[in-house]
């Protein structure tokens, strides 16, 4: 007899399969049953381990007994006249099948009932966690968090010909990126440190704008290779000058001078720090003064700015290939033009890589670098990775506004509500007149159907900025998943009209007439969407059909997304627009194929601390 044929008469086989059903139908019991009876994570993995270590021994307890009507016998002692091996392997075959159907109807329920339940709870559960974590403070700071609070306002250009702006201005930055370093102070970010530039309002006044204690002012004078740089630090609350000083020295010296100022200006304000003072990151004058050049044009947002600014990285990268700063801002241009359309996403965010890499082959503790590759990753559709790159970014520099919003960003892909909204706020106390900040916060109040709360920073981000890209149509999107009647759908229409962005306003446009009722409006409107913006806009023309209930053609769009790389992909399990859809038996598959579903969101590690001052609790509105 052949040795399949002895296991298969002795059972072995048999045993394997039912041995295999049922731990597998225990197992994925156990995961729903485990979590609603608050059971740590290790008693779920202790399961697993159990049930491989017993898979074993069950094979070999089936090879040596056999069960007999007088009990459990060596099979060896079982002549074939006494063996009922035949009969117990019929009730093994019976007892396999019924397992089997009972996976089945688990499997079908756990799919189309229990599944549904769990993502509506955990978006209850954020959504209540975000309430009752709502702060009712004013924005101000605490005390002790404003006197350890400084604004660093640009530095006015005092060259003959004034054609230095981007040299003065890139010196106030790169001060303001020093301090911004050191965790036990509130540095105001450039954004908005920066918009209070060319306007006529005294120290006390911006001061009191942006809650901060202190001030850093100064001026710049650029001839050939001499630098004149004059810094004043002043106390807000009096208008006085704490400190004051005027450094002449060779261009060779810049950032010498850099590390002067800052070690001043901590010294003004007798901090007791954890170490020592961040020091400038020296390279060849000329690179640098290409460098600012590229900073300030990459932040113009033009299409041939973008240009100009790769340009000029690459000019300040020819003259000093190991500064890895500019590698890191060739990145962030390249990722600027992918998210804004101007290169393939392929070919934008390779190049994005190759950068961002070679700015940490350098130096390997270079935050900004790990936020363009995380982003990269995020947009690909590797979230874990994506998080990996951010977290990083995070341990580096928590104070970094920049970075911090990454960190928002990613745990909002992570369907972590609640803690996006924690970084959220964070960036806005250091980026208070940034109208990006208040969209960002808005966007997670609107996927956590707080949509009041979403609207009122909408509304400030359009107060702050009216021609801010995008924000006309998320405050529609709000006013529109709040519920509407007919007199406020016609309110979101207008709304959605007074977009800049065309792509923003013809989704709106296909969205606010379907919600009005005007079916021939709305098909045109997004004929033309299809039309203009099929490839960069797929996700969201994914998200107006299945507002308009039209299933089919929502998952279609939904698989040219992934086809065409979207960038809207990561937002797909939140966003409320796709509600309709959660029901459909293709939901949950494709939530799994995008790595995007709730079991694989939840094993996703992400773990962020900001500095140790504590939020100073912005208001949700």
């Amino acid at each position: 007899m052949s040795l399949f044929a002895e296991l298969k008469r002795r059972n072995v086989v048999r045993m394997a399969g039912l041995y295999l059903v049922g731990a597998w139908l225990l197992v994925q019991v156990a995961s729903t049953v485990f979590p609603a009876f608050g059971m740590p994570g290790w008693a779920l993995r202790g399961l697993m381990i159990v049930a491989a270590l017993g898979f074993l021994p069950a094979l070999v307890f089936a090879w040596v007994f056999e069960l007999t009507p007088d009990g459990l016998k060596r099979d060896a002692e079982v002549s074939s006249e006494q063996s009922i091996a035949a009969h117990t392997a019929r009730r093994m075959d019976r007892m396999i099948i019924a397992a089997l159907l009972i996976a089945l109807v688990y499997f079908g329920v756990d799919k189309f009932v229990l599944a549904p339940r769990r993502e509506a709870a955990d978006i209850v559960a954020a959504t209540q966690r975000l309430k009752t974590s709502a702060p009712t403070a004013s924005p101000s700071p605490e005390p002790e968090l404003r006197d350890r609070s400084i604004v660093v306002l640009p530095f006015l250009d005092m060259s003959q010909a004034k054609d230095q702006e981007y040299f003065s201005d890139g010196i106030a930055e790169e001060l303001l990126n020093l301090l911004a370093k050191i965790p036990e102070l509130r540095v105001i970010s450039r954004s908005s440190a920066f918009s209070f530039k060319g306007k006529e309002k005294d120290i006390p006044t911006i001061a009191r704008q942006l809650h901060v204690a202190n001030v850093l002012e100064g001026s710049v004078r650029k001839s050939g290779n001499q630098v004149r740089i004059t810094v004043q630090l002043i106390e807000a609350s009096t208008d006085t000058h704490l400190w004051s000083e005027t450094y002449d020295r060779p261009l060779d010296n810049i950032f010498a001078i850099q590390d002067e100022i800052a070690a001043a200006v901590v010294a003004q304000l007798k901090l007791k720090l954890l170490g020592d003072i961040p020091k400038t990151t020296v390279t060849h004058p000329a690179a640098y003064a290409q460098f600012l050049q590229a900073r300030e044009l990459d932040r113009t947002g033009s299409v041939e700015s973008y240009k100009q600014a790769i340009e000029h990285y690459k000019q300040a990268l020819s003259i000093a290939p190991d500064y890895a700063a500019a590698w890191e801002g060739l990145a962030a241009t390249y990722g600027n033009q992918v998210g804004w359309g101007l290169r393939p996403v392929d070919e934008g965010y390779r190049l994005v890589r190759e950068a961002a890499n070679k700015a940490l082959s350098i130096d390997q503790d270079f935050a900004a670098a790990y936020v363009d590759l995380g982003f990269a990753e995020l947009t690909s559709g590797d979230l874990a990775g994506a998080s990996r790159h951010i977290e990083r970014a995070m341990q580096l520099e928590p104070g970094n506004v920049y970075i911090a919003g990454g960190a928002s960003v990613m745990a909002m892909s992570l369907g972590r509500l609640d803690e996006a909204a924690t970084i959220a706020k964070y960036v806005i106390e250091r980026d208070p007149t940034n109208p990006s900040g208040f969209v960002g916060l808005g966007k997670i109040y609107r996927f956590a159907g707080m949509q009041q709360d979403s609207i009122a920073n909408y509304r400030t981000a359009i107060e702050l900025s009216p021609q801010f890209t995008g924000v006309h149509h998320f405050l529609g999107l709000a006013m529109l998943l709040k519920g509407v009647d007919r007199t406020q759908a016609e309110a979101v229409l207008a709304v959605m009209q007074a977009e800049s962005a065309e792509h923003y306003r013809l989704i709106g446009l296909a969205l606010a007439y379907h919600a009005l009722g005007r079916a021939a409006e709305s098909d045109a409107a997004l004929a033309e969407l299809v039309r203009k913006y099929e490839r960069d806009a797929a996700y969201n023309i994914a998200y107006v059909h299945a507002f308009r209930n039209e299933p089919d053609l929502a998952f279609a769009w939904l698989e040219k997304a992934v086809e065409y790389h979207d960038t809207g992909l990561p937002d797909v399990f939140q966003q409320p627009l796709f509600k309709s859809l959660h029901k459909d038996p293709r939901w949950q598959p494709f939530l799994k194929k995008i790595g995007s579903s709730p079991a694989q969101l939840a094993a996703i590690r992400f773990n962020v601390t900001l500095p140790s001052e504590r939020s100073a609790g912005i208001q949700g509105p």
